[in-house]
């Protein structure tokens, strides 16, 4: 894997993954993935939860914030990565922040396994910083080298826990609100009803029904909805 390409902060990181987006956060949490992004020497962070809960959202906050005062950043997708994870992380030895998302792809993989904790130890002499995501905490995950599950274990920890649906409601009026959508409440309800309640879909649905709306020059209201996700699963 190559070095991350050198694009704008904004094209790298979208603007609705950012710290101020991010909802009902646990307390004190974004105050340690600013310190993280922001401070060198502070703590390491292994960042857990179910999917869905905003881990990807997090890691990509803390390297634009990163990158925002200053300080290199690396974010690195470990599903993409596995099976090479050696080669993808001896690109980033030099970054002030390295985010690993998703450690799920590579546990049980023993190579991968040994290529982190390598990686970890280098980065930990060389005074970077790391951001680990997964949706269980070290000691539950399907790890095959001890020595790596006890580096993990020395991290701080941050769990996420799914949102109700008020704070759902309130991610779709930010998100819509970013994009300068007009999203009322029967909408967001609609959504909520026939969408699921999964976050990553319903923003997701957010790009798609902005488009629709500009090409029919129409708001976004339930009988618009009806229109443009009429033939998708989930409204029949």
């Amino acid at each position: 894997m190559s070095p991350a390409p050198q694009l704008p902060l904004a094209l790298r990181y979208p603007p609705d993954q950012r710290m101020d987006a991010f909802v009902a956060p646990p307390a004190g949490a974004i105050a340690q993935l600013q310190a993280l992004a922001t401070q060198a020497g502070a703590d390491w962070i292994y960042l857990s939860g179910p999917s869905g809960v905003g881990k990807t959202h997090l890691a990509l906050a803390a390297c634009a914030a990163s990158e925002a005062a200053g300080r290199s950043a690396a974010f690195v997708p470990l599903r993409s990565a596995a099976g090479r994870l050696r080669d993808a992380l001896d690109s980033f030895d030099d970054r002030a922040l390295v985010a690993l998302d998703g450690l799920d792809a590579i546990a049980g993989n023993r190579d991968d396994e040994v290529a982190l904790f390598d990686f970890h130890n280098r980065a930990r002499s060389a005074g970077s910083g790391v951001l680990y995501t997964a949706t269980a905490g070290p000691d539950a995950l399907p790890l095959v080298l001890p020595d790596l599950r006890s580096r993990l274990q020395q991290c701080a920890r941050i769990v996420l826990s799914p949102l109700d649906d008020d704070a759902r409601r309130d991610v779709l009026r930010e998100r819509a609100q970013r994009r300068g959508l007009a999203l009322d409440d029967a909408a967001i309800e609609w959504l909520l009803r026939r969408r699921g309640r999964d976050l990553a879909t319903l923003t997701g649905l957010l790009d798609e029904l902005d488009r629709a709306s500009l090409a029919a020059q129409r708001r976004i209201t339930v009988p618009f909805l009806r229109d443009v996700l009429r033939d998708e699963p989930g409204d029949r």
